[in-house]
């Protein structure tokens, strides 16, 4: 009886998606093993490559909007629809990510979220009630105002006037007007993938912890962390509902906190989101062994990372089932791992190289450790 691998690997960054790691890993697997059934199912965490794992183990599709960037000017971002035609998945940082500024350019008081807004609004105009959203990699600190001005909502000052989009104006807030709300927002569930339990505001607060990272010197700091503290008041008063100390609420400069107060959203961590939408338990009901990976393993991983997800999965279908993680860097404190689910890490790394030389053969050093790995296994 042929012998039945699960392959669950993330992306390896800047080399594979999650998919192609799939492949490259059955490829070596039959070199060694020619009858060997080979199940695919690409994770991802709830970070970057989360929209492409999900559309590859789905079999949906990817759809391109243009939309506004965290500095208000066009770019070019995309979301899955995935194969139930019923579910979207968003990546904020597709629209909102910091990879859309430079150190030249980044400024948290005015970078927003409406870019993500409308790939929202997008998906949910197209008749999709359940949305799957990716919070991490943002550029911005508006509290998710962005967010939520593209959902019909509006930001008032004390004269009726709309505020400037950015976390910088927030202070100036008076009135919250909700008339033009889009009014299928009633009826879609959020899905927030986010493993940051930071509140709204706060030494431990989006402003604090992850503003020095946007370009926040220590006044902007102080000037965004009050401004939260005052559109939280503003959010419990006029829609009372509480964001400032909410766990997770600061997730991607308060996006979180602006979910969780304008649409029906809930969170949870991302690698929990991915192996539920993937349906990975009932593949893993029907293997032998389950390979898992991504570009860099260290001792980080068992704090939430999909190697890990994947590894808890396995043993509860099975805790005999030997789970092997592949990696292009294997780093500190590795050996910590066996003890979360883990019975064998690899590195892919043949010898010495130059990092680009390496980025362009990661298939091949996939594929011939995969085969080295079902050598041993079987």
């Amino acid at each position: 009886m042929s012998k039945v691998f699960v392959l669950a690997p993330d992306s390896f960054k800047e080399s594979m998606t999650a998919k192609e790691v799939c492949e490259a890993m059955e490829l070596g697997i039959k070199r060694a093993i020619p009858d060997a059934k080979c199940i695919h199912v690409p994770m991802a965490d709830g970070g970057e490559g989360t929209v492409q794992s999900l559309v590859d183990a789905t079999g949906g599709s990817l759809i391109e909007k243009e939309v506004t960037g965290p500095l208000g000017t066009p770019v070019l971002a995309k979301y899955g629809i995935l194969g139930d035609g019923k579910t979207g998945v968003i990546e904020m940082a597709s629209a909102s990510g910091i990879h859309h500024v430079t150190k030249d350019t980044k400024n948290p008081l005015i970078t927003t979220t409406l870019g993500t807004g409308e790939l929202m609004r997008d998906c949910i105009e197209r008749g999709i009630t359940n949305i799957i959203l990716g919070i991490g990699g943002s550029a911005t600190n508006d509290g998710g105002a962005g967010m939520a001005r593209a959902l019909g909502y509006s930001f008032l000052d004390q004269d009726g006037k709309e505020l400037p989009l950015g976390g910088g104006f927030l202070n100036q807030l008076d009135r919250i007007d909700t008339s033009a709300v889009l009014p299928q927002l009633k009826d879609v569930s959020i899905l927030v993938a986010s493993d940051v339990t930071n509140p709204l505001c706060g030494e431990r607060g989006a402003s604090a912890v992850f503003g020095p990272q946007k370009g926040a010197t220590p006044e902007m700091v102080a000037t965004l962390d009050n401004n939260l503290r005052h559109y939280g008041g503003i959010i419990k008063k006029q829609l009372g509902i509480e964001v400032i100390d909410v766990p997770g609420a600061g997730g991607a400069g308060g996006l979180g906190g602006g979910l969780l107060a304008f649409t029906k959203a809930t969170m949870r961590r991302g690698i929990e989101i991915v192996i539920e939408y993937t349906g990975l338990e009932e593949q893993l009901k029907q293997a032998d062994y389950c390979i898992t990976g991504e570009g860099g393993i260290d001792f980080q991983t068992k704090f939430g990372k999909a190697p890990y997800g994947v590894a808890q999965a396995a043993k509860r279908v099975n805790k005999e089932m030997k789970v092997v993680a592949l990696a292009g860097h294997v780093g500190q404190d590795v050996e910590t791992l066996y003890d979360e689910g883990f019975d064998a890490i690899f590195g892919i790394v043949p010898g010495a190289a130059q990092l680009e030389t390496l980025l362009a053969q990661g298939k091949e050093n996939v594929a011939r450790t995969s085969e080295s790995v079902a050598r041993l296994l079987s």
